[in-house]
C-alpha cells in the first residue's frame, strides 16, 4: 500500500452506497473491478479479514490505491462492473477462457454482399448474425453455406480484378458474381435466403425453393432444377441434424448448467433458437478461488451484459435479483428465469448437467495426468514440485528475422495469453546463443530486480537447444543474479522424438529417458509449443519487412502512397498483378509513377 494514500481515512469515509470499486498497483494497473450494494462494508472487508484465500491476499499487497464510482443502484452497479471488467480485463477477477467480444458471421452491404468471419463492432448497413462461440463456429456456418448458396467470401481487392472465376466456382462454392456469372438480383435472392436459413425460417425457405425447383422444372429449366433440388436436399439434412422437438419452436432459449470436481469448475451452455440447438459448449474460469455461485454470476455477466440476450434462461442455479434486473434493463421484453424446470425443460437441463460433468472429468483427468508429469520432471531435477514452466527457442531464416518464443505452462497447461515473442534487435545475424541471451536478459531482468510488473518467477527455464544454449543461459543468471533451475532439451543423434537428450546444468548430468517416460512427454509438449510459436512469430516478422522492403524499395513511393496502394489492392501480391491502368487509379498515383511500379515488380 502507498504510503501517500490514507487507507485508514479512506475506508473511514467511503459512503453506504452502491457502486463500484477498482483496485490499482503503483503503476496504474487496475487489479481487480468488484461491486457493492454497500461499499463501505464491502471494501473493508477486505482489509479486516486475514482469511484470504492466496490469490486476494496476493492482490492486497500489490495495492497502491482504490478506485470507487457511485452508481443508483446494485443493478447498475452489476453494469459498470462488467464494461470495466471487459475493457481492463483485470489479473485478479474471474476472467473465463471464451470471453472475448464473440465473432459473428457478416454480410456486407454491396451489391454482391461479401460473407466473412467478423469481430468487433457491430456496424449499419451491413447484416450480421451471432455472436458465435468460437471462430470455428463461424467458420463451420460459412462452409455450409457457401455449399448450399454458393456465396462469395473472397476480398474486396481480388473481387474487384477477377478476369475469370476462381477455384471456388469450380467447385461449386461461389456463383462467380465476381465476372458476371450470376447477375444481382439473382444473388441478392440467394443472399436472402441464407439470412432466412440462418434467422431460423428453414420450413418457410424449403416450400419456397419446392415451389421454384417445381417451376424451374415445368419451364424445362432441368439444371436450375437440379441445383435447387441439390440445395433442398442440403438443407433438409441440415435441418434434421439439428432440430429439436419442442412445444417451444419459436422462443430462444438458453440453458446454463455448472459442475464442480475438486478445482475445476465448468459451466456449460446450450442454444436453443426456433427449434434448433445452435450451440453446445463448455466454459472454463481461468480464476476458480470464487464460489460456485461467484462463477456462475460472472459467467452471465460476461455473456449476456451488452450482448443479445435469450427469451428464457434455464439454470441449475439462481440467479440474484440484482442481476436479473440489469439483464432486463438491456432487453425489451422481460427475460424469463427458470432454475426449477420441468417437462421437456427439465430433460434438457439434465442434459446440460450431464455434458458439464463430463466435461469436468475429463479436465480432472488430464490435470492428474499433468500433475504426474510435473511430478516425474520434479524427481529428475531433484526438485519438490514443479508448476510454472517457461520454454524458450530461436527462430529465423539464415539470420533474417531472428525471434524468441517464450511459452508459458502453468496451471497444469500450456497459458497462450502469457506467450510474448522478442524481436532480437542487438544479436548478430544467425548467432542463436546472443539471440538466446538477449532474450532470456530481456525477460527475467525485471524479476531480478524485483520490480512489481515483473512476469512470476517460474520454478524451471526450459531451453531448446544444447550444451552452448545451456552455457548462454547460466551467463545470463550470472549476470543477473538468479538461481532459478534450467533444462536443456537438445535433439538426439537422429533427431527423432523420444531421443531428445536433457542437460541438467546443476548436476552436469545428460539423460536420455525413454519415449514412455512421463517427464519427457511434458517437456515434448512444451518445446514443441515454443518451436511452433517461435516460427509463427518469425514468420509474421519477415513477411511484414519483406512487403514493407518491396515497396519501399521503388522510388517515388512514400508512406502515404504504399498506404494508399495497400488499402487500394490489399496486399503486395495484388499489386504486383494490377496493370499500369488500374495503378494509376489510385489517388496521388501517377501514370508515369504506375510504369515505374509495373516495371519494379515485372523485372524482379
Amino acid at each position: 500500500m502507498s504510503d501517500t494514500f490514507d487507507l485508514i481515512g479512506f475506508l473511514k469515509n467511503l459512503p453506504n452506497l452502491p457502486g463500484v470499486y477498482r483496485m490499482v498497483d503503483k503503476n496504474g494497473q487496475v487489479l481487480y473491478v468488484g461491486k457493492a450494494v454497500n461499499l463501505k462494508n464491502r471494501v473493508r472487508s477486505y482489509f479486516n479479514k486475514n482469511d484470504h484465500s492466496p490469490r486476494i491476499a496476493l492482490m492486497i499487497k500489490q495495492v497502491h490505491h482504490i478506485d470507487i464510482t457511485i452508481t443508483r443502484s446494485e443493478s447498475e452497479a452489476l453494469i459498470l462492473e462488467n464494461n470495466l471488467i471487459k475493457s481492463l480485463t483485470p489479473k485478479y477477477n474471474i476472467l473465463f477462457r471464451d470471453d472475448k467480444t464473440y465473432p459473428y458471421l457478416k454480410f456486407s452491404a454491396h451489391d454482391f454482399p461479401q460473407m466473412s468471419y467478423y469481430r468487433g463492432s457491430l456496424k449499419p448497413p451491413h447484416h450480421y448474425f451471432g455472436p458465435y462461440p468460437n471462430a470455428q463456429a463461424v467458420r463451420d456456418s460459412m462452409e455450409i453455406l457457401q455449399k448450399v448458396f454458393c456465396l462469395r467470401t473472397c476480398e474486396d481487392s481480388v473481387f474487384a480484378h477477377r478476369d475469370r472465376p476462381c477455384l471456388l466456382h469450380q467447385i461449386r462454392r461461389c456463383s462467380a458474381p465476381c465476372t458476371q456469372m450470376i447477375d444481382a438480383v439473382s444473388y441478392a435472392k440467394d443472399v436472402q435466403q441464407a439470412m432466412d436459413f440462418l434467422n431460423g425460417k428453414t420450413d418457410a425457405l424449403l416450400h419456397q425453393l419446392t415451389d421454384a425447383m417445381n417451376q424451374a422444372s415445368e419451364s424445362l429449366a432441368f439444371e436450375q432444377a437440379a441445383v435447387l433440388r441439390d440445395r433442398i436436399k442440403a438443407l433438409t439434412a441440415i435441418s434434421a441434424q439439428s432440430t429439436i422437438d419442442s412445444q417451444d419452436q419459436q422462443r430462444k432459449i438458453d440453458i446454463i448448467a455448472m459442475a464442480s470436481e475438486a478445482e475445476n469448475v465448468c459451466v456449460h451452455l446450450v442454444s436453443i433458437r426456433d427449434g434448433r440447438r445452435i450451440l453446445d459448449q463448455s466454459y472454463f474460469p481461468e480464476q476458480t478461488q470464487g464460489t460456485p455461485q461467484e462463477i456462475a454470476e460472472a459467467f452471465v455477466a460476461q455473456r449476456y451484459l451488452n450482448h443479445d440476450k435469450p427469451e428464457i434462461i434455464i439454470s441449475n442455479f439462481r440467479l440474484p435479483e440484482s442481476l436479473q434486473e440489469a439483464l432486463n434493463s438491456e432487453n425489451q421484453k422481460k427475460i424469463h428465469f427458470v432454475n426449477q424446470p420441468h417437462g421437456e425443460r427439465k430433460i434438457w437441463l439434465n442434459m446440460a448437467e450431464n455434458n458439464a460433468q463430463l466435461s469436468v472429468s475429463q479436465r480432472q483427468l488430464q490435470n492428474d495426468q499433468q500433475i504426474k508429469r510435473q511430478q516425474a520432471l520434479a524427481e529428475i531435477m531433484g526438485l519438490s514440485e514443479i508448476h510454472r514452466l517457461e520454454c524458450f527457442d530461436i527462430s529465423h531464416t539464415f539470420g533474417e528475422s531472428t525471434v524468441a518464443s517464450c511459452v508459458v505452462y502453468d496451471q497444469n497447461a500450456m497459458q497462450p495469453r502469457q506467450y510474448r515473442i522478442f524481436n532480437i534487435q542487438n544479436a548478430k545475424a544467425s548467432d542463436d546463443y546472443a539471440a538466446m541471451k538477449e532474450a532470456l536478459t530481456r525477460r527475467y531482468s525485471k524479476l531480478a530486480a524485483g520490480e512489481n510488473d515483473a512476469p512470476p518467477r517460474p520454478d524451471v527455464v526450459v531451453i531448446d537447444g544444447g550444451k552452448g544454449q545451456i552455457h548462454t543461459a547460466l551467463e545470463v543468471w550470472s549476470d543477473l543474479g538468479l538461481d532459478i533451475p534450467l533444462i536443456g532439451v537438445a535433439k538426439g543423434p537422429e533427431r527423432k522424438a523420444g531421443e531428445e537428450d536433457l542437460i541438467l546444468p546443476a548436476t552436469g548430468q545428460v539423460l536420455h529417458l525413454g519415449t514412455l517416460h512421463p517427464a519427457l512427454h511434458l517437456l515434448q509438449t512444451i518445446r514443441d509449443e515454443a518451436h511452433r510459436f517461435a516460427i509463427t512469430g518469425h514468420r509474421k516478422r519477415r513477411d511484414i519487412k519483406r512487403t514493407q522492403s518491396q515497396l519501399d524499395e521503388i522510388e517515388g513511393i512514400g508512406a502515404k502512397r504504399k498506404r494508399e496502394l495497400l488499402t487500394r489492392f490489399g496486399s503486395v501480391r495484388a499489386i504486383k498483378a494490377a496493370a499500369v491502368e488500374e495503378l494509376a487509379r489510385v489517388p496521388n498515383i501517377s501514370l508515369a509513377l504506375a510504369e515505374k511500379i509495373y516495371q519494379y515488380f515485372h523485372q524482379c
